[in-house]
């Protein structure tokens, strides 16, 4: 049987670079309180990301029933366009008027190093967007959002008695370790990486046996 889910999370346009050298030759160590750089990217592309966007496609693709909650800029109708071509519900995403859709630049070089700048737009938001809104659903996903948002978003799906999954990923670095303690109270499932992993044990002082016993699943 098919069951609802929500995704809370981001949507961002990805502008991915190449830098055909190695960032190492262009930085000097005893001016890095100095820097200022420059990078010829000549490979660029420009792609549909953000967590609930990349979570949302997958789930397409696997046939489930789902919709995903966000909040977007002005900017947002190309990406708009191409998710109802792909028909994913885009019912509980929110323009919010005078803000860009959340917009990622990642430089890689030849030792595959990346520089990344991240500006969040819209996603600051997305405390806008509440869990109620859609309703009824069977599990909800708490992915890498704004910060109010994603506090907020756990509180509601616990609040609603609804099992949620706690992805973190690069939001983890948003949150003091009380905050993510109470993440894992409130989350019936947990995925992380293992670095992420490692970062969770460090803030929270908990280790993974301690943090799997709190949770029906570690991920």
């Amino acid at each position: 049987m098919k069951k609802t889910a929500l995704i809370c999370g981001s949507y961002a346009f990805d502008s991915v670079m190449v830098f055909h050298d190695r960032f190492k030759n262009h930085i000097l160590p005893d001016k890095v309180h100095i820097l200022n750089v420059s990078f010829l990217v000549p490979s660029m592309r420009k792609e549909f990301g953000g967590c609930a966007g990349n979570i949302a496609y997958n789930l397409n693709l696997l046939g489930a029933d789902f919709a995903p909650m966000a909040t977007v800029g002005e900017d947002f109708e190309p990406y708009l366009n191409w998710l109802k071509n792909c028909r994913i519900s885009t019912d509980y995403i929110k323009v919010v008027k005078g803000t860009y859709t959340g917009q990622a630049f990642i430089t890689t070089d030849l030792d595959d190093n990346q520089i990344t700048a991240f500006h969040p737009g819209a996603m600051s938001y997305s405390q806008q967007n509440k869990v109620s809104d859609a309703g009824a659903v069977d599990i909800g996903i708490v992915s890498p959002d704004g910060r109010e948002g994603m506090l907020e978003h756990a509180q509601q799906f616990f609040d609603a008695a609804v099992p949620f999954i706690f992805d973190p990923g690069q939001g983890m670095g948003m949150f003091a370790g009380a905050e993510l303690l109470e993440f894992i109270r409130q989350a019936t499932y947990i995925a992380v990486n293992d670095y992420e992993s490692q970062m969770l044990q460090d803030k929270t002082g908990l280790d993974l046996a301690e943090i799997a016993a709190k949770v029906e699943a570690l991920i």
